[in-house]
């Protein structure tokens, strides 16, 4: 390969090769394509339609741009709930409950990681088997526990039972594996504990991995409706999908356009995470595949 040299930075320029367009190269484009498309294509339609009005949702052959863009469905989300309220009790629990899965996940994964205690295969295949038991069939005892807590009807009754993660735990451990045994011996010589082992050598290099955690238990609370169904009651303490509900109106009567203007609304936060988040998210999803 022929090298240029630019005087300017004196550093070897290389020539970019152009890659051969192949049949397998034009057939992965193709199948990328079609993913792209049935992924994002049932967004662009709730995106379409509510800028289109109501009428116009049903017309036949559907119409998938709306040339003439009404925004009033926006103004009518704002206007029929409180959707200040609501994010902000969506932010806030989520908020917590990705906060204290990164902590406690990342505590977890060291201890089955790099501690050495009897039945640590057995309590960590227990946690794994958590993963197997759907929320529906725990909800009766956690509705139980936190009624007896005095914590019926608000925030703190959808926090703190979603803190514990087995799919975080399990996701650190098998970081914190993937570390170096050597830092921890190195910092054993000098008289570390195990506390300052993981607070100051191994709680840095898990940054990326406690970033996935957090995302992933930011998007999935986000849109969380179950338990915020069961544990909370008053109308002050609704989450932003429990309030989107009330947007379909009597016996489903509601505006689809609203309904479809609310769901984009509510579609924002979760989006705005991802995009800040999706460098350390891609960094921890790849950590170690070079090694």
């Amino acid at each position: 390969m022929t090298t240029q040299f630019d005087t300017k930075a004196k550093q070897p320029l290389r020539r970019k090769v152009r890659r051969p367009v192949t049949g397998a190269y034009i057939g992965r484009l193709a199948v990328l394509l079609v993913a792209a498309v049935l992924t994002l294509g049932p967004v662009m339609w709730t995106l379409s339609t509510s800028l289109r009005l109501p009428s116009e949702s049903f017309n036949l052959p559907p119409r998938f741009i709306p040339w003439d863009p009404d925004f009033t469905s926006y103004s009518e989300v704002f206007a029929q709930i409180d959707m200040i309220r609501l994010v902000v009790n969506s932010a806030l629990m989520t908020g917590f409950i990705a906060a204290g899965q990164m902590i406690t996940a990342a505590m977890a994964g060291y201890a089955f990681a790099r501690l050495t205690f009897k039945g640590n295969k057995l309590l960590f295949g227990l946690v794994l088997a958590t993963m197997m038991i759907p929320v529906q069939v725990t909800i009766v005892p956690v509705f139980m526990i936190i009624r007896g807590m005095g914590l019926a009807d608000t925030l703190l009754a959808l926090i703190i039972p979603a803190i514990p993660t087995a799919f975080g735990t399990f996701l650190m451990r098998q970081y914190f594996m993937g570390v170096p045994a050597e830092l921890a011996e190195a910092a054993e010589i000098d008289g570390a504990s195990q506390w300052r082992i993981f607070r100051s050598v191994y709680l840095p290099l898990a940054t990326p991995g406690m970033a996935i955690v957090g995302i992933l238990a930011f998007n999935y609370h986000w849109n969380e409706f179950f338990r915020p169904l069961i544990l909370t009651i008053s109308e002050e303490n609704f989450t932003l999908p429990l309030g989107l509900v009330s947007l379909q109106g009597n016996m489903g009567t509601g505006s689809i356009s609203v309904v479809l203007a609310g769901v984009i609304l509510s579609m924002l936060p979760a989006v705005v995470v991802f995009f800040f988040g999706q460098r350390s998210l891609r960094a921890g999803l790849t950590a170690g595949v070079g090694k």
